[in-house]
C-alpha cells in the first residue's frame, strides 16, 4: 500500500481528518516565505493530539542544519524534508529521517538524483525557485518511474483526486505527497477533496 503524506498542514481539523482517512505522514512547513508557514510552537499543539502512528515531517528551505536539528528535537519530528543547497553529507548526520526534495525538469534531474546516496529518501517535485513546493504542477512521471525502480521515493507535484490513481499505477512510488491538490486556499484543506484523494490514492 502506498504511503500518503499530506503536506502544508496549518489547522488541527485538517490534521485530524487526514489522519482519520489514512495519512502516514503530515507535513509542516517552517519556511517563512510559504503561505503555509507554521511555527514550532503551533506544530506542537497539533502533534500532541495526533495518534502515535502518524509521522510528522518538517519542511525546510536552506535553513541552517543546526536550527533544523533544534526544531526537529523540540517538536519531535519523525523526519525532515530539505529543499535547497544543503550539503547532503552534512545533512545525513541529522538524527531523524532525511527526505531530500529534488525538482524534476525532465531527464536532467537524474544526474542530481544519482549523486544522492540511496539510503536517503527522495521527494520528486516540480522545480520552482520561487514557490519551491506546493506549485500544483505535475512532474515527468516517466522520469519518476525510472527513479522509483531503484530507490525509495515520494512522488509530489500536481497530484489530486483526478490523477493520483494513474500516477501511482505508472510510477509505483513508495509514497505520494499532496498539498495544493487538496486545498480550498493555501494552508486550508478542502475536506471533500481530501476524502476524494484518499479514495483514489488507496486503490491499488
Amino acid at each position: 500500500m502506498v504511503k500518503v503524506k499530506i503536506c502544508g498542514i496549518t489547522r488541527w481539523e485538517d490534521a485530524k481528518l487526514a489522519a482519520d482517512l489514512g495519512a502516514t505522514l503530515l507535513g509542516f512547513i517552517f519556511w517563512r516565505n510559504s503561505p503555509r508557514f507554521v511555527t514550532p510552537s503551533f506544530v506542537q499543539t497539533i502533534t500532541r493530539r495526533l495518534p502515535s502512528n502518524i509521522g510528522t515531517v518538517g519542511v525546510f528551505v536552506d535553513t541552517p542544519l543546526q536550527e533544523i536539528e533544534q526544531i526537529a528535537e523540540h517538536v519531535q519530528l519523525s523526519a525532515v524534508q530539505l529543499y535547497g543547497g544543503h550539503s547532503i553529507s552534512a545533512a545525513a548526520n541529522l538524527r531523524c529521517q532525511l527526505i531530500k526534495a529534488v525538482g524534476v525538469e525532465g531527464e536532467s534531474a537524474i544526474k542530481e538524483i544519482d549523486s544522492i546516496p540511496k539510503r536517503i529518501t527522495l521527494l520528486l517535485d516540480a522545480h520552482d525557485p520561487v514557490k519551491v513546493g506546493g506549485t500544483g504542477r505535475v512532474i515527468d512521471w516517466a522520469v519518476a518511474a525510472t527513479v522509483a525502480k531503484s530507490r525509495q521515493i515520494y512522488l509530489a507535484g500536481g497530484l489530486n483526486a483526478v490523477n493520483v490513481r494513474d500516477a501511482v499505477r505508472k510510477v509505483r512510488p513508495y509514497g505520494i505527497d499532496v498539498s495544493s491538490g487538496v486545498e480550498r486556499v493555501p494552508g486550508e484543506k478542502d475536506p471533500d477533496a481530501l476524502r476524494a484523494f484518499f479514495r483514489e490514492a488507496l486503490i491499488q
